[in-house]
């Protein structure tokens, strides 16, 4: 009988796969591959939510987990973070994430953190409390806004991408400040865009474009993310994708950075992470985590400056010294 409920509790609680369609969502398709990437891309998160939502104990969806196809296996841990915190968020709901974390996928927290804010755009906001309880360290929290914008522009398309709608006075985190939780739900939104765009450089830039220029820098900063950790372009992409960012390229770099990090850190390093990080940042997938890992200790905020910001800032910084340096 308990395994019955929690078949259910998966057909109910878990979105059909049809919804990581490009054509369902109405994206660009650029080409077979590109979309087949994408759109495995999402399916393997649902599958990771499917798992999530269906477990008895998050250390059982934690050794499914471990058997996806190991390029995909962080959208998995990602699906199944949002998962654990829909049932975090539900009455009754225990505490599913914070013991998600505390086994294999403490290496997944980048990705978990992420589909926690997926998990609250699903939920009334009054159960955003218990859903996001978990999330607690004072620097990666903010990562829970970036999956709330991804959910929001990758789901609500038209309103936050082609009409170009901005949260304001956002109420997550408490205290905090709103302004710059504006800001980084734009990190998400960017992330989602290069979805959107299906993986085309100038279809992507276009969109970002569009919007006003006071956002661009944190949008870019989700489409460098993405293309760096979705990938689905190639070296000639890439460049294109650098010549239209112009400007803007230093936070696709930074971006580029916490892509690298994310699978560096999880053994999960592809051969489009490496030429990615190389073009983007200059550097290998492994002195990006370094850098990462360098600039999170020397980053400590305060009540206007969030520490994640100072932390962004300070691998900014860290990339420019770096090619500066060369020769």
């Amino acid at each position: 009988m308990a395994s019955g409920w929690r078949a259910l509790r998966r057909r109910i609680l878990t979105p059909s796969t049809s919804e990581a369609n490009l054509s369902v969502r109405g994206f660009h398709v650029k080409s077979a591959a590109a979309r087949e990437m994408l759109e495995t891309i999402g399916e393997t998160f649902l599958t990771g939510y499917a798992y999530a939502a269906e477990a008895r104990r998050p250390e059982d969806a934690e050794a499914r987990l471990e058997e996806l196809p190991w390029q995909f296996r962080g959208f998995a841990y990602e699906g199944a973070g949002m998962g654990f915190a829909i049932r975090d968020g539900l009455p009754f709901g225990g505490r599913n994430v914070s013991r998600f974390l505390e086994g294999r996928a403490k290496e997944h927290v980048y990705m978990v953190y992420v589909g926690v804010g997926w998990a609250m755009a699903r939920l009334p906001r009054f159960r955003w409390a218990k859903a996001s309880a978990a999330a607690a360290d004072p620097l990666l929290r903010w990562l829970v806004l970036d999956g709330y914008g991804f959910h929001q522009a990758y789901f609500h398309t038209d309103q936050y991408v082609h009409r170009q709608y901005q949260e304001s006075n956002f109420p997550w985190p408490a205290g905090g400040p709103a302004p710059y939780a504006s800001r980084v739900i734009d990190h998400g939104i960017g992330r989602a865009i290069w979805f959107v765009g299906g993986a085309d450089p100038d279809r992507a830039t276009d969109l970002i474009d569009a919007f006003d220029e006071s956002r661009r820098p944190d949008l870019y900063s989700g489409a460098g993310l993405a293309a760096t950790y979705a990938g689905a372009l190639d070296g000639d992409e890439l460049r294109a994708f650098m010549r239209r960012a112009g400007n803007h390229l230093p936070q696709v770099a930074q971006g580029a950075v916490f892509a690298a990090t994310a699978r560096f850190q999880t053994d999960l390093v592809t051969a489009h992470t490496r030429l990615a990080t190389s073009m983007l940042c200059g550097i290998t997938p492994a002195q990006a985590a370094e850098l990462a890992d360098r600039s999170r200790g020397e980053a400590v905020g305060g009540s206007d400056v969030p520490s994640y910001e100072l932390w962004r800032r300070r691998i900014t910084s860290g990339l420019a010294e770096l090619r500066r340096a060369v020769p």
